[in-house]
This record gives C-alpha cells, sequence and structure tokens, in this order.
C-alpha cells in the first residue's frame, strides 16, 4: 500500500476532553491570581517590587520546566502534569495565606510554588500535539488555547462573586483570587487523572522507527539539529515579552485609574489574544508553514508594544490584544516544531521562564527609573527575535 493511501488518523477529541478541561481551569486559575500579583505588591506597600512575584514565578518555572519534562519522558504525561497541577494548587493556598495576613516571604514562597507548577503544566500542550497527525497538530494546539480562553473568560465573568468573597474575607478580590485558583488547580488535578493518553502519531510519509527516533535524542543531540535552537529562541522571546508586558500593564491601568472589574476586562482582551483565535491560527500555520507564524507573530508583538504607551484605556485594550495574538502566532508554530523532539521542550520552556522573569524584573526597575515608554520601546525592538528563526525554518 502506498503513503498516500495510508488512513488518516482521527483527532478523537472525546479522549482528549480531560486534557482540554484542566487547562481551561489552569488559565483561570492564572487569570484570577499570578497575573495580579503586582497589585497584590502594591496593597503590600511593596510598590517598588512589582515585578518581583512574576520574577519568581518565571524563575521556578524555568527550574521546574527541564524537570518535569524529564518526568514526563520517564513516567509519562499524566503523572507530569497531575503532579503539577496538584503542587499549583498547594501554591495557591499558600500565597492565598501570605496575602491575607500579609506574610510577604510566605506570599513569594505561594508565588515561586505556582511558578514550579507552571513549568509542568504549560507542557500539556505537547501532551494535545503529540496525540493527532503532524499535519492537524496546529490545530490540536489551535483547540487547547480555545479552551483555555473560555477558562479564563468564565472567571473574569465571576468577578463579581469573587469580589464578594474577598470583602466576606476582610480582604481584596486579588486576594481572594489566590483561593479560588487553587481550588481550580486541584480540580484539574483529578481531571488529569480521567485522561488516558494516546500513543504519538506518526506521519503518514514517515516511518514508525524515524517517527520515533526524536523521542530517544539527549538534550544536547536535540539542540544539534538544524533549526531546534531558533524554535528555542522564537519561544524564548515571544514568552518573555509577553510575559513581562501582561504583569506590569495592570498596574499602568491601575495607575490610571482603571478600578478592578476594568483591569479584569483589559486582561480578558489579552487573553482572548492569547488563545481565543487558536482555532484559526493554528490551522494556518498547518496550511502556510511555520515561518508565516513567526513573522506574524514578531510583527504583532511588536505593535502591541509600541502601542502600549499611547495615551488612552482605548490603546492599552488594543496593546493587550495585539500582545496576546501576537504571542499565539509564534508560540503555536514553535510549539508545533518541537513536538517532534520531546528531549528540547522542557528547556526551551526553562528559557522562556528565565526570558519572562529577567523581563519583568528590569521592566520594574526601567519603569521606575525611566518610565513605562522606555520599556516599551525596549520591547518592540527584542519582538522582532523571531524573525531570525522564520529565516533558519527549513521544514514545515
Amino acid at each position: 500500500m502506498s503513503d498516500a493511501a495510508l488512513p488518516r488518523p482521527a483527532l478523537n477529541v472525546g479522549r482528549l476532553a480531560p486534557l482540554y478541561a484542566a487547562q481551561a481551569l489552569a488559565t483561570g486559575a492564572t487569570t484570577v491570581s499570578t497575573v495580579l500579583a503586582s497589585l497584590i505588591m502594591s496593597g503590600l506597600h511593596f510598590e517598588t517590587l512589582v515585578g518581583l512575584p512574576s520574577t519568581l514565578i518565571s524563575t521556578s518555572a524555568a527550574l521546574s520546566a527541564g524537570a518535569f519534562g524529564a518526568l514526563m519522558i520517564r513516567r509519562g504525561r499524566r503523572t507530569g502534569l497531575s503532579a503539577a497541577f496538584a503542587l499549583g494548587a498547594l501554591g495557591a493556598a499558600v500565597g492565598f495565606v501570605g496575602a491575607r495576613w500579609e506574610l510577604l516571604p510566605v506570599f513569594l514562597l505561594g508565588a515561586c510554588l505556582m511558578g514550579a507548577a507552571q513549568g509542568g503544566y504549560q507542557q500539556a500542550r505537547y501532551a494535545a500535539a503529540e496525540s493527532v497527525p503532524d499535519d492537524r497538530r496546529g490545530a490540536a494546539l489551535g483547540a487547547l488555547m480555545l479552551m483555555s480562553v473560555l477558562g479564563s473568560f468564565l472567571i473574569t465573568g465571576a468577578s463579581r462573586p469573587i469580589e464578594t468573597l474577598g470583602a466576606a474575607l476582610g480582604s481584596t478580590p486579588e486576594v481572594a483570587g489566590w483561593l479560588v485558583g487553587g481550588t481550580l488547580l486541584g480540580v484539574a488535578a483529578l481531571l488529569i487523572r480521567l485522561w488516558r493518553p494516546t500513543a504519538p502519531t506518526p506521519a503518514p510519509t514517515a516511518r514508525p522507527a524515524q517517527a520515533a527516533a526524536p523521542a530517544k535524542l539527549t538534550v544536547r543531540a536535540a539542540f544539534a539539529i538544524p533549526g531546534v535552537r531558533s524554535t528555542a529562541l522564537a519561544l524564548a522571546a515571544a514568552q518573555g515579552l509577553m510575559v513581562t508586558l501582561m504583569s506590569l500593564t495592570p498596574l499602568r491601568a491601575h495607575h490610571m485609574g482603571m478600578d478592578h472589574g476594568a483591569v479584569a476586562a483589559l486582561i480578558s482582551g489579552h487573553i482572548l489574544g492569547m488563545f481565543g483565535f487558536g482555532w484559526l491560527t493554528g490551522p494556518l500555520i498547518d496550511r502556510l508553514g511555520l515561518r508565516f507564524g513567526y513573522v506574524s507573530g514578531a510583527l504583532l508583538l511588536a505593535a502591541a508594544a509600541l502601542s502600549a504607551p499611547l495615551s488612552g484605556a482605548a490603546w492599552l485594550a488594543v496593546s493587550m490584544f495585539l500582545l496576546g495574538l501576537g504571542w499565539n502566532l509564534a508560540f503555536v508554530a514553535g510549539s508545533k516544531s518541537l513536538t517532534r523532539f520531546p528531549a528540547a521542550q522542557g528547556v526551551t520552556d526553562g528559557l522562556g521562564y528565565v526570558a519572562a522573569g529577567v523581563g519583568t524584573a528590569l521592566g520594574g526597575v526601567i519603569i521606575a527609573r525611566a518610565g513605562f515608554p522606555v520599556l516599551a520601546g525596549a520591547c518592540a525592538v527584542l519582538a522582532l527575535l523571531p524573525l531570525f528563526s522564520a529565516w533558519r525554518v527549513r521544514t514545515t
């Protein structure tokens, strides 16, 4: 039988449902907790350290991503992901205690645990992509992102009940959000135990031995393959820029006089850009190739950075949306490419978290000393790094 005559495997969305639902809950938990950590620091009267929680989250994720990646290679995706979600639930609970009773070291410890958990459960995208043929992996990643935006919108819609919970606890909605986030991550940990992973599906034109070979590579051998290092650059740049601006823009909005509901709506617009168009960007990258994802992603990230300092809340909303959409395109393209090289996945995620940690740490200092427009300008320049990855693309 010729390769063209081979049957095309089904997507089997039903078997992926627990994985997608867990990811939706995790995104909701992140939206209601760590994204607003800078506001908690401001409320604790540490205005000059507002970027510290995001830096610790990114640093912890960078340190844990490789370890979780190695765990998933040895013990399977389900074991690694369930452990990550459970760790996130614990971290959110610790962070809530620290924020509620104004114990800064305890709150920062919770942020570290949440970051370490993200280093693991963000690799759920590779689990989804592995379950489908290569020419549908962009679509699978896009569907996962669509579930993420659903989780974010549901939690944003619950902003009033969260405000009520915060008042009942004698605290703020931002603090109560950590308790809610811990609950969501706990449910996600239980959901992932219901998921039954499917074996990676080789492309119809590849022989099984050839398709399985990349999974056996060491980290060094994987990064020696042409295109892997440039892919890591695109993912790290997109992740670092997105987290930096996402983490520090809410504080700018707060200084502009926007209340909790308005800031939550701003974050929702950003999450919409990040995840809401996965149904479109994923199939487009499947059809047009990785270079399309890198180039369009870089240009949108630069546009987001340039529009962020413009006056008015409307421009801030435009910036946050473009920031999410640009990240989406670069992220889907890079993730699809790395699906073939499991040994490089955790390390690459770690590099992205390092970039995010450095960005948020330096970003807070730059804002304090030179102002937000200077930070935005620097981000606009760095946003063009995925163009190098586009130039290095050899396959789609």
